[in-house]
């Protein structure tokens, strides 16, 4: 019996404390996040039922730009050129709080909210990267934060992102240059994952470029000699990018699709297209990688006896670590402690790790302690780096689909849109807007995660890998 008694009174000590941690401010913000979650749901599933593509998004941007604006924030719409890109600030003056919002679907894997593949629509387009959930957990920090500011207990100014073609294009390098982060302090953005973390792993930088080879046609079979066949360079190119991965360092990665070989098997084609992409955790690594890969279109264009053309589509940045930045996250992550999931969708988490052949073990959404940082990352890549090097970023992780999910899958569309996804969506609401909170209250803990963000950046100067306006309807 006294141990029982002893027990209740340590963990009533130990929510006493917790309690005083969570300050009427943060309790504030949740409380908001609270209150708009209904609608933040029905924005979240919207945008996941549209499932629209790179720099198509005109529905989902309208969604979270109305939305932005019903609850009071300064909406302005088409930044950058882009058509569906948009900021939503509200308040004045410093600090300058920003937050990135994505909101674009991958093309392919449309998919129901069940356990099991079934597409929503065949052929359709699905949030495989859970974006849907991006853009509306961030703006619902935005409005928290922006309702605490009504309530006149923090000042500055909070600015809302949205950011389209993350998974294609990287808009927000032509955000970037357009000086749209020229006046912010200190950035914020999450991603959905299957874990919950103050992130602070950097990501690969990487660049894509199209090469076209141009022939001349003729009867593949009457008189081929008389042709110069595109699609001979295509092939001879993509064999030499094959060859060339044997002598490339191991944390490098030259990917290609072919979207254009010729059209009929009787004809020469006189035309061929290829997007290829290259990437390393270091910028400064890829761009001999990339120079060399560009040089052998040329070889391949002169061993079939065609002209080339070789097209920048962009290319972005490593993303830059703020650990100082992940450290005041990830107190808040303490905090807000792990989600809680019920029997059924436990059920449901485990459905889809045995449909992917992974092992069933349900949702991971302990709080582990900070990951020291690695110096050669895996994973993908992200236009965020390219504002990481513009501003200081801390950025955060959240579950939001089960342990060992194949990310880019029709699984991630399934979670996306069901109360997995949800309720992940919602803690990273919350994790954002309290942390926020610490910046817009305490000067010095931006001194400091700036002070990191130069240290970091050293002397590099930042060029963004642009050339030309972004590339808008061409999908």
């Amino acid at each position: 019996m006294k141990k029982t008694c002893l027990f209740f009174l340590l963990a009533l000590i130990g929510f006493t404390v917790s309690a005083q941690k969570m300050t009427k401010n943060k309790n504030a913000v949740v409380a908001s996040v609270e209150k708009h979650k209904e609608a933040l749901i029905k924005i979240s599933d919207s945008i996941w039922a549209l499932a629209e593509t790179a720099f198509n998004e005109s529905e989902s941007s309208r969604i979270l730009a109305d939305y932005a604006e019903k609850n009071g924030l300064k909406v302005t719409r088409g930044v950058a050129d882009i058509p569906t890109a948009f900021t939503a600030t509200y308040g004045s003056g410093s600090p300058v709080i920003s937050i990135l919002g994505e909101f674009d679907a991958l093309p392919g894997i449309s998919q129901k909210a069940t356990p099991v593949k079934e597409p929503l629509k065949p052929g359709a387009a699905g949030h495989g990267c859970g974006h849907n959930m991006f853009g509306t957990a961030s703006l619902g920090s935005a409005i928290a934060i922006k309702e605490l500011m009504d309530a006149g207990k923090i000042k500055g100014t909070v600015k809302f992102l949205g950011t389209p073609a993350e998974e294609k294009y990287f808009a927000k390098v032509w955000m970037v240059k357009a000086g749209l982060w020229d006046d912010v302090d200190v950035n914020i953005s999450w991603h959905p994952g299957s874990s919950i973390e103050a992130d602070v792993q950097s990501g690969l930088s990487l660049i894509d470029f199209i090469v076209e080879f141009y022939g001349q046609t003729a009867h593949a079979s009457a008189d081929p000699w008389n042709g110069r066949s595109a699609s001979d360079a295509l092939e001879l190119y993509t064999t030499g990018i094959n060859y060339y991965r044997e002598h490339i360092l191991p944390s490098s990665r030259i990917h290609y699709h072919i979207q254009d070989g010729g059209q009929v098997v009787n004809v020469v084609p006189d035309y061929a297209k290829l997007w290829v992409r290259v990437r390393d955790p270091k910028r400064k690594v890829m761009l001999p990688t990339y120079e060399r890969v560009k040089a052998m279109a040329e070889g391949a264009a002169i061993m079939a006896n065609v002209d080339y053309k070789i097209s920048l589509v962009s290319g972005i940045y490593e993303t830059l670590v703020n650990r100082t930045g992940g450290a005041i996250m990830q107190k808040n992550l303490e905090l807000l402690g792990p989600i809680s999931y019920t029997e059924e969708e436990t059920i449901f988490g485990k459905a889809i790790q045995k449909a992917t052949g992974k092992p069933e073990i349900g949702m991971d959404s302990n709080i582990y302690p900070l990951r020291e940082t690695l110096d050669t990352p895996g994973g993908g890549s992200t236009d965020v780096g390219d504002v990481s090097w513009n501003v200081p970023n801390i950025n955060l992780g959240v579950t939001v689909a089960p342990k060992d999910t194949p990310w880019h899958s029709w699984a991630v569309v399934a979670c996306g849109g069901m109360s997995i996804g949800h309720k992940g969506m919602v803690y990273a609401s919350k994790a954002m807007a309290m942390t926020m909170v610490d910046l817009f209250e305490n000067q010095k803990l931006i001194d400091e995660v700036t002070k990191e963000f130069k240290t970091r950046k050293g002397d590099e100067v930042y060029e963004p890998m642009i050339d030309g306006p972004p590339p808008i309807g061409d999908n």
